[in-house]
């Protein structure tokens, strides 16, 4: 930035600091004022030395305050700033009574004691031999991770990058990236391929040019991730890798080979054709066919379902199952295994439910899990019975290395009989490898979604592979039920799955269409619609039951657009309510806003239960925005957080969300702009996943064409996976 200056100080005091991501609020001697600076900053005492990058901001609340960009450190030299830094509780075992009689006896030598000559300690009353050690471990490893952070900036990483540097790489990170700074690209560190060049081009030993084509081969598989596929077809990784690294096509076809030769890739041939993966997606959906293979080969203990039972549940719930759902209860109960899908309408809750008083009723152990907090919650209000999140279920940890792993497993398997997963289609292949991982040899599986949706956000294309392997029984509900038919959303949704054009012109109080022609005038009936008119004629919430659901993030009529002016109208700036900035966002009190990526370190509470993770996808209300301790309060359906400031970035406004971020959701009311769509967005089954979203009452704002040319559009994106093709080769 071109504001950016310089200053230097002494840290006097640190605020806040959050030891996870080293996001710190200190006071600063500087120039004989002490200034507030907020950053990232990690592992920082008081007395400690700071050249600080940034620039000088009013903060609403705390006025001038200098925001940093990147931090410079030395450690304290003088007698009065060595006592500062150890009086402030860094080392434990030295409080400021005993730093003060260190510093008092050995002076400006007190660093050198501590590191080299323990035993000189000894010589100070209430200091043991045992303690000398143990204080000189602390300061030892102290020093250790600050002499990693000023190595690491020195080759000219910021602050968060060095943090993430030294959390996946170790106190030897520095060394590591010198000799192959393209380490900095992997999975485990996180920076992007343009930018690990840009620090490699600032090195002064240079770097090696093998080292940089390999990486950049495994950066554009692993962009290609983002796109949802599980691998690509080899020959789409040789044209954008040599275009890249501005080699030659033979020598990219080398490395690839040689990548192969090391693991750090893998190569299967689909149909005689190589395709390329990352080792993680392959093993993946590899451990999914193998795990679906043995459930075949060793099936649940065969439980007795006769039509009586079936015909108890009719009597007991005053309901009529038809042949196909009577097919689905046998299968679950007799064979164990079972994948069901069907739109809205069909009846698979009413099947699902039957299901459930079948395996009650021979006392199994039954869980019952969803992909969202959202899905599980409709989950348990369909059933009435406990649903969570497959997350939850698998009960997610951390490793001290940063990474995601689940306490349910192989070795500790999900105590059920029977798991039954709703919402399959948002499933991708990682949780579902996990979540076979964790079911115990001989429990009972049922998979329910409804496959004309699309596909997970995540890699993978589980539901679809599966069904179209032939190797599961699957039930497909396609009749739609005389009370279902009755409402305008149900029938319409089938039609356009049937590439049918809906009913536009009846209106019968669920299902609306609303001519406009251009995207500002779309987007003023948006908005409308949203604040005055839905609410005045049902009497609904904005907030709480109205989501306006649209294809894109850009445009007048994408995310970003939306959701700044409904804001504005829905909840302005006002002396009652907080907010907290956070780049060109604003976050207020009363704001609708949604997580976009899995963080599972928040904490929340619901009553007396608390537990930690919120994810992508997750819609909250920020309840209270807190400055003095740097967090806000959101409610996410019942749970409430704490959120830190410094995970803001992962949030974004919720009074408009796109299709894809929708998916396991419904909503009261649903409201979609039609209206010049992106090309690449304008296909039937995103029309479809959008309308069956609502729950009571949907509204489509746009152009009949439109409409038209997503029905007509049936081209589902490519995604590549090989789910099927496992489950189809060396059957067991």
């Amino acid at each position: 930035m071109d504001n950016e200056v310089f200053i230097e100080g002494t840290i006097e005091d640190i605020v806040y600091t959050n030891p996870e991501n080293g996001y710190s609020v200190i006071d600063l001697s500087c120039d004989k004022s002490l200034i507030t600076a907020v950053g990232v900053m990690p592992s920082c005492s008081a007395g400690e030395k700071l050249r600080l990058k940034g620039q000088w901001v009013n903060h609403p609340t705390f006025g001038k305050q200098f925001k940093v960009t990147a931090c410079e450190r030395s450690m304290p030299k003088t007698a009065g700033d060595m006592l500062r830094y150890l009086s402030g509780g860094t080392i434990k075992g030295i409080g400021p009574a005993t730093a003060a009689k260190i510093v008092e006896r050995f002076g400006e030598d007190t660093f050198d004691i501590l590191e080299n000559h323990p035993e000189e300690l000894c010589k100070i009353k209430g200091i043991s031999h045992d303690k000398a050690l143990d204080i000189q471990e602390k300061f030892k490893g102290q020093f250790a991770l600050r002499e990693v952070m000023i190595s690491l900036e020195r080759l000219g990483l910021n602050p968060t990058e060095a943090l993430s540097a030294y959390k996946a790489l170790g106190a030897d990170a520095a060394q590591r990236i010198t000799e192959n700074p393209y380490i900095l690209c992997s999975e485990r560190v996180g920076l992007s391929f343009d930018r690990a060049d840009e620090l490699a081009d600032g090195l002064p030993s240079g770097y090696n040019v093998l080292l940089r084509n390999r990486a950049g081969i495994i950066h554009i598989l692993r962009h290609n991730l983002r796109n949802g596929h599980t691998c690509i077809p080899r020959e789409k990784l040789i044209i954008p890798s040599f275009e890249l690294l501005g080699t030659e096509r033979s020598e990219v076809q080398e490395i690839i080979d040689d990548l192969i030769t090391d693991r750090e890739i893998v190569e299967e041939f689909i149909d005689s054709k190589s395709f390329i993966f990352l080792p993680d997606e392959y093993n993946d959906e590899k451990k999914i066919a193998d795990r679906i293979k043995i459930m075949l080969r060793f099936p649940p203990a065969r439980g007795r379902t006769l039509d009586k039972d079936i015909d108890r549940i009719e009597e007991k719930k005053g309901i009529h199952f038809e042949k196909k759902q009577r097919e689905a209860i046998t299968i679950a109960v007799t064979k164990g295994l079972l994948v069901l899908t069907g739109g809205p309408g069909t009846g698979k809750t009413t099947t699902l439910n039957g299901i459930l008083e079948l395996f009650e009723k021979q006392k199994l152990r039954v869980l019952l899990a969803a992909p969202t907090g959202r899905a599980a919650m409709r989950m348990s209000e369909v059933t009435g019975r406990q649903a969570k999140t497959i997350h939850r279920l698998l009960e997610t940890e951390w490793t001290d290395g940063n990474r995601q792993h689940f306490a349910r497993n192989t070795e500790n398997p999900l105590e059920a009989d029977a798991v039954i997963i709703d919402e399959l289609s948002m499933v991708d292949t990682h949780i579902f490898a996990s979540l076979l991982d964790a079911l115990p040899l001989g429990c009972r599986l049922v998979m329910v979604g409804d496959s004309d949706q699309l596909p997970p956000v995540g890699v993978g294309n589980v539901l679809q592979d599966i069904i179209e392997s032939g190797l599961l029984p699957v039930v497909a509900l396609k009749e739609v039920f005389r009370q279902a038919l009755e409402s305008l959303i149900v029938t319409n949704a089938h039609k356009i799955v049937r590439g049918e054009y809906p009913e536009l012109t009846v209106n019968n109080n669920d299902f609306f269409f609303l001519q406009r022609n251009n995207v500002f005038h779309c987007a003023e009936t948006v908005t409308e619609l949203y604040c005055k008119r839905l609410p005045s004629a049902y009497g609904y919430s904005p907030i709480e039951d109205i989501q306006i659901i649209t294809p894109s993030r850009k445009g007048e009529l994408g995310t970003v657009s939306l959701n700044k002016k409904l804001q504005a109208l829905i909840n302005p700036p006002s002396p009652d309510k907080d907010d907290y900035h956070c780049g060109a966002k604003v976050f207020r009190e009363g704001d609708k806003v949604m997580q976009t990526k899995n963080n599972y370190d928040i904490l929340w509470t619901r009553g007396k239960e608390s537990a930690s993770g919120i994810f992508n996808g997750d819609i909250g209300i920020i309840i209270a925005i807190n400055h003095n301790a740097s967090f806000m309060k959101i409610n996410f359906d019942g749970r409430v957080a704490v959120y830190p400031f410094d995970n803001a970035p992962e949030l974004e406004h919720a009074y408009a969300v796109t299709v894809h971020k929708s998916q396991g959701s419904e909503f009261e009311a649903v409201i979609m702009p039609v209206c010049a769509c992106l090309p690449q967005l304008s296909y039937r089954n995103l029309l479809y996943t959008a309308v069956t979203r609502a729950k009571n009452r949907l509204i489509l704002v746009g152009t009949q064409e439109q409409i038209k040319a997503m029905v007509d559009n049936d081209k589902k994106t490519r995604r590549y996976s090989a789910l099927k093709h496992f489950l189809l080769k060396d059957q067991l």
